[in-house]
C-alpha cells in the first residue's frame, strides 16, 4: 500500500513539475474532441438538409466555437486532431 501512494504522489509531483506536457496533452484531447464535433456537424447539416456540406463554413450554425482551422475532406473533418 505505501509503495502504491509513493508511485503515485511521485507521478504527481512530476506532472505537476513539466506544464508544458500537461498544455500539450490537453490541447491534443481539446483537438480530437473538436475533431469529433465537426464530424458530427457534417452528419447533423447532412441529415436536415439532405445535402453533405462542402465547406466548413456551412456547419457554423452547428457547432460552437472555432472550427475555422478544419476543412471537409472525403466528407470527413480535416484538422488538428483529426
Amino acid at each position: 500500500m505505501a509503495a502504491a501512494i509513493t508511485v503515485s504522489v511521485s507521478g504527481v509531483s512530476y506532472a505537476a513539475l513539466n506544464p508544458e506536457k500537461i498544455m500539450g496533452d490537453v490541447q491534443q484531447v481539446a483537438d480530437q474532441a473538436t475533431c469529433r464535433t465537426v464530424d458530427t456537424a457534417i452528419v447533423g447539416y447532412e441529415a436536415v438538409t439532405g445535402e453533405a456540406p462542402t465547406k466548413i463554413a456551412q456547419l457554423r450554425d452547428y457547432v460552437r466555437g472555432d472550427i475555422s482551422g478544419y476543412v471537409i475532406k472525403n466528407g470527413m473533418a480535416a484538422g488538428p486532431g483529426c
